[in-house]
């Protein structure tokens, strides 16, 4: 019932929520830290941008809320140019990662805060407030001020003025950043759980945790140094890595030097020489042959062969890690350090021990060097 009280709401319909960035610029004192960047967020869509600290990532989430004013370059909401509207009359919401919540007013207050801007009834700002804290559980710290809430329940109030204001479009800059990771798991199941039911709203989501990224994400977008070097699916950009700054960030990666021997099919997959063996790599990320890369995650590599693992490599264990539900063998070949995660390991190796690597066609991908 809670959840459908919110579809109801005055967000607006999703033909006029999608983003739009054309050209966008952005400097700091000369500095240019957001180069042209082209970019469509589609009405309903979770966009996730990660990437490492200074890559422009969290400049992209501040020019759409209008803290960070372009060089050049323009912002579209749907159909409506907001380059150059002061942020609060953009119709967005914002959480960011240090709460900004006023130390004065009450948990409440906090988050009927943007509703008594836009001058709302105070029958629905009381509703809301309500809903908005039932969703983030934190109905029974109401009536309390901030200074009395650990720094995870302040980003939950925070979260919860953000959604409270029924938002054309959500942006969060690394809202989770301050809970411990069993609250975070369960922040990251609400906010999914909050856009399967609100699917109009529009969500730009900045992290640096990939698991994050995984969980929540429609599309996923890698940043590095201002730039946008990788956008799609995120599954595709999982499994199908464009490049080798995609594969690495978004998950571990197995990065090996490849030759592709003959002509490159427009996809599918061929024979290439890696480590001193032939084994057959997917071939959509590539153009040409010559040097190349193959890429091969740790959990697709087994210790035995199955029918589909028709590659295989043969190595030496040189460390075992044990963490849990997995265990992750460092190996060598030929001077290259390969990682294996495997969920049974029985007889467990010993150190020095040769192994043959297995892993499918399937999962080793050729990317460009």
């Amino acid at each position: 019932m809670l959840m459908k009280k919110m579809t109801n709401s005055t967000i607006q319909t999703a033909a006029h929520s999608g983003i739009t960035l054309d050209s966008l610029r952005v400097s700091y004192h000369d500095n240019v830290v957001l180069k042209p960047l082209s970019l469509t967020i589609e009405p309903g869509e979770i966009l996730v941008l990660i990437g490492p600290s200074g890559s422009g990532k969290t400049t992209v989430l501040r020019a759409i809320a209008g803290f960070a004013q372009p060089d050049s370059g323009r912002i579209l909401l749907g159909d409506t140019d907001i380059t150059h509207l002061p942020p609060y009359q953009r119709g967005l919401g914002m959480v960011v990662q240090n709460y900004a919540l006023f130390p004065h007013m009450k948990v409440e207050d906090n988050v009927a805060f943007g509703l008594r801007a836009q001058k709302q009834p105070k029958s629905l700002v009381n509703e809301r407030v309500i809903e908005a804290l039932k969703i983030v559980g934190m109905t029974d710290y109401a009536t309390r001020y901030p200074h009395q809430l650990s720094g995870g329940q302040q980003q939950r109030v925070a979260i919860a003025r953000a959604i409270a204001v029924r938002p054309r479009v959500l942006l969060l800059d690394e809202p989770l950043s301050a809970l411990d990771a069993q609250i975070r798991h369960n922040m990251v199941e609400e906010i999914a759980r909050l856009h399967r039911e609100l699917p109009e709203l529009t969500i730009l989501y900045v992290t640096h945790d990939q698991t994050e990224a995984l969980a929540l994400g429609d599309k996923i977008g890698i940043m590095k140094e201002g730039y946008m070097v990788a956008h799609g699916e995120k599954n595709t950009l999982y499994h199908q890595p464009p490049n080798r700054f995609a594969a690495e960030f978004l998950g571990r990666a197995n990065i090996l030097p490849a030759t592709a021997l003959g002509d490159i099919p427009p996809s599918g997959q061929m024979t290439v020489s890696c480590l001193g063996a032939l084994i057959e790599a997917q071939t959509s990320a590539v153009r040409s042959s010559g040097h190349k890369l193959v890429c091969v995650r740790p959990q697709h590599i087994s210790l035995s062969p199955r029918p589909e693992t028709t590659n295989h490599l043969n190595a030496t264990l040189r460390s075992i890690n044990w963490k849990g539900d997995l265990t992750h063998l460092i190996c060598d070949i030929a001077n290259e350090t390969i990682s294996v995660a495997v969920t049974h390991l029985h007889p467990s190796p010993q150190i020095g021990d040769p192994l043959t690597l297995w892993f499918s066609p399937a999962n080793t991908i050729l990317i460009e060097a």
